[in-house]
């Protein structure tokens, strides 16, 4: 039944969401806010495509962020929902940081170029580097990054090894890191999934206690990334441990 539900119900529902949201969010960057634009339609999307799978959410941690201070929030990658639970219930304006192939993604790609998402390309050095001089533009004023910093989803629901990327990027602008742990969404919609049809399961998203700086260089980046990988793991449903 729920199967069911999902063909006539969610999807229609969910492709009629990401039309208007990319309409919306395109048209609203090019001619208003951009901060606004880019970061409120697509909350209420995430919220809304959530709850049309019946998918209950639980958060915690939100009283640990302080407002109008930015943050390079970094999280495991369980799976494709991960992108609706971080976007719709994080509750902080933020840019992602996104493969360069997801540029190409109807309507969506074009609607994140529109709100100044950052797109990297590990392909090009050199476009690397640009990436990374956006996000350093972008990172003040409140406004934070997350980042999957795996690279990509898991294949089991295990944590793999963390790129250095935005830990180089936190400790160049002295930025706190703040680890974020997903459960649920590997169990709901794995990568390895067949049909992308979405299992019905709760979703968490645990945030976790900042991470400020203590220094600058090697050692302070060695311990961003094992702090939060520390932190990220010890949320983990033990199965995922």
């Amino acid at each position: 039944m729920y199967r069911i539900f999902q063909i006539f119900i969610s999807l229609p529902l969910i492709l009629l969401f990401t039309v208007i949201t990319s309409l919306t969010t395109t048209i609203g960057c090019a001619i208003g806010n951009g901060h606004f634009w880019g970061y409120y339609p697509a909350k209420w999307w995430s919220v809304l495509v959530l709850k049309v799978l019946l998918l209950p959410v639980k958060v915690k941690g939100r009283e640990l962020l302080k407002e109008k201070e930015s943050y390079v929030f970094v999280s495991n990658h369980q799976g494709a929902l991960d992108i609706f639970l971080i976007f719709g219930h994080l509750c902080r304006n933020f840019k992602w940081m996104m493969k360069q192939q997801l540029r190409s993604m109807p309507f969506i790609g074009f609607a994140c170029a529109a709100s100044h998402h950052i797109f990297v390309d590990r392909r090009n050095p050199s476009a690397i580097m640009k990436s990374y001089e956006k996000a350093r533009h972008t990172l003040k004023d409140g406004m934070s990054l997350v980042v999957f910093p795996e690279g990509s989803r898991s294949y089991t629901g295990k944590m793999g090894t963390f790129k250095r990327g935005a830990y180089a990027l936190a400790d160049e602008l002295q930025l706190p890191v703040v680890p974020l742990t997903i459960n649920g969404s590997f169990d709901a919609l794995p990568r390895t999934s067949k049909y992308l049809f979405v299992k019905r399961h709760a979703l968490s998203l645990t945030i976790h206690t900042p991470i400020y700086p203590k220094s600058q260089g090697p050692e302070n980046l060695k311990e961003l990334m094992e702090k939060s990988y520390e932190a990220i793991h010890s949320g983990l449903d033990e199965k995922y441990k």
